[in-house]
């Protein structure tokens, strides 16, 4: 891949959370130099106790909007079942007139059964499904985002010649597909996406890669083509790491008591430009860093002016 730019996105946690704080944080983030924002779409809390407030993501996004300037906005990720992906691309195509021209689609199969069976959306039999339903969607939102009439007759979703006018203001709009699944998500990022999103430590990250890399070349994709994203988990940076462990246990305690989340890039500076730096060497360059209430603002300041100044230095 060619080297691009190093960026860093700001994943703001909705939950456990008031709007006036989340608004503030978008704030921050767009202030600090984050390349990107972005919340969840969820609908009960997926950390800690799920009997919490959480706020619901694309109004979220647009209110961002309208209270930033430069940062793009996307969900990380949209819920595919929550909404018929027309509708979807509409709303897309609508945050982007609302932004200015920073929206980015983020999409993914869904997996929390529990707020679907209280909110009555249906769920589907199990993963392969949603995974089909994802399949069927994404033909769908990509053509209606490049000023195509697509239509549909599948087993989840039809439509028939739907315009979406006016069109984005970018003239290609992003469609970001969240998840690792081997067989069929890493190939739906293969033949629709242009960017990825990637967890789970830099040693599944590599292996992931591969995979994606061996379904590029079997459906004729340039690989570079797609920007590869990497969720780094919950970042809290201090002088010292056991003043950032501190800072961790309790932002993990005012969220839903959830239990501490191990093994994440908490420390000094160099403690997390040390552990991001790996990531460059395989073509992960845009860092997806989690925020959750109350919103660090020392670590969101400080890992764009003392964690990126180094990889960029390293990459």
């Amino acid at each position: 891949m060619p080297q691009s730019p190093i960026r860093f996105g700001a994943l703001c946690w909705n939950q456990y959370t008031d709007w006036t704080a989340l608004q503030d944080a978008g704030r921050a983030a767009d202030a600090a130099g984050f390349d990107t924002l972005w919340t969840w779409d969820h609908l009960y809390p997926i950390i800690g106790e799920w009997r919490g407030p959480i706020l619901e993501g694309w109004l979220t996004l647009a209110a961002w909007a309208q209270v930033t300037e430069r940062v793009r906005l996307g969900l990380m990720v949209g819920a595919n079942t929550f909404r018929e992906p027309t509708l979807v691309a509409k709303m897309a195509t609508t945050l982007d007139h609302i932004s200015g021209g920073r929206a980015i689609l983020g999409i993914g199969g869904a997996w929390f059964e529990r707020e679907h069976e209280a909110y009555g959306i249906p769920f589907g039999s199990g993963f392969p499904e949603r995974l089909r339903w994802l399949g069927e969607a994404l033909p769908l939102m990509r053509g209606m985002l490049r000023g195509e009439e697509p239509s549909a007759g599948g087993e989840r979703y039809t439509a028939k010649a739907v315009r979406n006018d006016p069109p984005p203001v970018q003239e290609r709009l992003p469609i970001l597909v969240g998840g690792g699944g081997e067989k069929v998500t890493l190939r739906l990022v293969a033949r629709y996406a242009d960017a990825n999103n990637l967890g789970g430590g830099f040693e599944n990250v590599k292996r992931k890669e591969e995979i994606l890399l061996r379904h590029c070349e079997e459906v004729g994709r340039d690989p570079s083509e797609i920007e590869r994203t990497v969720g780094t988990g919950v970042v809290i940076i201090r002088d010292s790491r056991e003043e950032a462990e501190k800072v961790l246990r309790s932002t993990f305690e005012r969220n839903g008591r959830a239990e501490l989340w191990k093994d994440q890039p908490v420390g000094t500076p160099e403690d997390v430009a040390e552990r991001l730096e790996p990531y460059l060497g395989i073509g992960y360059r845009h860092f997806i860093s989690g925020f959750p209430s109350p919103y660090d603002r020392e670590s969101m300041e400080r890992l764009i002016s003392e964690v990126k100044p180094r990889l960029v230095a390293a990459g």
